[in-house]
């Protein structure tokens, strides 16, 4: 592989690529892979990142990073051809990349079952034939570090660890110790060394990093840049860059799809119906594949924020990502105007799609640090309730409640996301949870696997206004895009007749 600034354009089975794991989480793999993508940029490569499973919260520090959207690979929820697909169209777009990067999560064998290795990093790794490099946290282990990697390196012969970089370092004779012992041992190659260093540390939230459109508010733009370029510093010094180039240009040929989802359609409808998406410090939890699928399926997107912006643009219908809208509830309960204009929108007919947080805003209020339900995250947030939109029934309230499950569901009638008796696979991940919901209250979704709002129901809905504790991604889902669009077409062509949309 050619290491200078310009390394050419290449087909995406081609690009050279390199996966970062570890054997545990909290080893530090996302601050080295986010500043092994850092140092990379100052290069002048294009770094394609990917984040395995289905976190929002890295892959927005691999997006900053690297001005390319980060995209989730995650092996349960997405079959093997969804996968590749998500792989190539992410390296295809905005020019061709010159690198992907991807982080594992969690240890390298963590999946769903204990005897395969489905929805695991190291699935990932065999689906896209994809070098390893092996991120241990050696803090009080030097030998010890040999066995690790030898236990690992051998427990799958598919799974290549390529190179190893030993974090939290206390010093020259703990570093040389360790790996002397794991290229003795193992015959991988060590090739960084990160010493314990606490600029090295991102600010955590209760679900994982704080996600870098909060960093950026909280820290301010030159501060959020000085620990970014700090980090980037401590990472262009401790690892040998060249060989990790050298590890990804390792990585053998890769059959991807001619066609796939992301394969451009036909779009006969003019002009597109419009969707908004809620952008902004609340609401950021979006996957790009998502949003890529929606204007394939023929929708015009723009983007708006309900903690900002006083009115709605001109949309035919909306979709409210997750997030953290319980740290912003009070910007949000005084922006009236925006909560009122959503509220007309959903009674109005117009289709309304919420994930989570979004689910959250729609409910009448939100309650935050009640009283025997902990504060979970952050001691400082105030015991107070604020109003919401009151598009859809219930109080939210913040507690102990803690969900991080896949989920199973199907659709038990018409809605904006698909048709009765479609069958997804999801994932949820919330502290809150939804009461006084009316006895009458309706339910789009039924869940075989995951908790949702009320029993195995999920999917509270009103109108065309759906809100769910159900995340989910279109490449796993695949009515989603569609459907979304679909009913947004319907709903601006039956306001141009002056007929309501039912």
């Amino acid at each position: 592989m050619s290491h200078s600034n310009q390394p050419g354009r290449q087909e995406a089975g081609s690009i050279p690529r390199v996966l970062i794991s570890a054997d545990r989480s909290s080893s530090g793999k996302t601050t080295i892979s986010m500043g092994l993508m850092a140092v990379l940029v100052s290069r002048g490569y294009k770094v394609q990142p990917f984040k395995v499973a289905l976190d929002y919260i890295d892959p927005s520090y691999h997006t900053e990073i690297t001005g390319r959207f980060c995209r989730n690979l995650d092996g349960y929820l997405m079959d093997e051809s969804g996968i590749l697909d998500v792989y190539t169209h992410a390296c295809e777009t905005d020019g061709g990349a010159d690198i992907a990067i991807i982080e594992g999560v969690r240890g390298l064998y963590e999946g769903f079952e204990s005897l395969s290795d489905l929805g695991s990093t190291a699935q990932i790794a065999k689906i896209l034939r994809c070098p390893v490099v092996f991120v241990i946290n050696a803090r009080s282990i030097t030998r010890s570090a040999a066995a690790l990697i030898g236990g690992y390196k051998n427990f799958d012969s598919d799974v290549e660890i390529a190179g190893v970089i030993l974090n939290n370092i206390g010093g020259r004779r703990h570093a040389q110790k360790a790996k002397e012992a794991i290229e003795h041992y193992t015959g991988v190659p060590v090739i960084g060394i990160i010493p314990r260093d606490p600029s090295m540390q991102i600010s955590m939230r209760h679900l994982g990093l704080m996600p870098a459109l909060e960093g950026r508010r909280r820290l301010g733009d030159g501060g959020f840049e000085d620990r970014l370029h700090g980090i980037e510093e401590i990472i262009n010094k401790g690892i040998d860059v060249d060989r990790f180039l050298d590890i990804a240009g390792s990585a053998k040929p890769l059959k991807v799809p001619e066609n796939n989802i992301f394969s451009p359609a036909v779009i006969n409808a003019v002009p597109r119906p419009i969707i908004g998406i809620a952008l902004d410090e609340a609401f950021n939890f979006y996957y790009r594949d998502n949003i890529d699928l929606l204007e394939l399926a023929g929708a015009e997107i723009v983007y708006f924020s309900p903690v900002n912006d006083p009115r709605l643009p001109d949309v035919d219908g909306l979709y409210i990502g997750g997030g953290y809208p319980e740290l912003f509830a009070a910007e949000l309960e005084a922006n009236e105007s925006m909560r009122a204009a959503i509220k007309n929108a959903s009674a109005a007919g117009m289709p309304v799609y919420a994930e989570c947080g979004g689910l959250m805003y729609l409910t009448e209020k939100i309650s935050t640090g009640v009283p025997g339900k902990g504060t979970y995250h952050d001691a400082s947030m105030p015991e107070s309730t604020y109003l919401m939109v009151g598009a859809l029934p219930g109080h939210t309230v913040m507690g102990q409640t803690r969900v991080v499950s896949y989920n199973i569901g199907t659709l038990e009638r018409d809605c904006p996301i698909g048709k009765k008796g479609n069958s997804f696979k999801g994932h949820e991940f919330h502290h809150s949870e939804i009461l006084e919901i009316p006895d009458d209250a309706e339910f789009a979704i039924t869940l075989s696997r995951g908790t949702g709002i009320k029993g195995d129901r999920d999917g509270l809905i009103v109108n065309n206004t759906i809100g769910s504790y159900a995340h989910l991604h279109g490449a796993a889902y695949r009515e989603l895009a569609g459907s979304l669009v679909e009913a947004a077409r319907k709903f601006r062509d039956s306001r141009a007749s002056g007929q309501m949309y039912e």
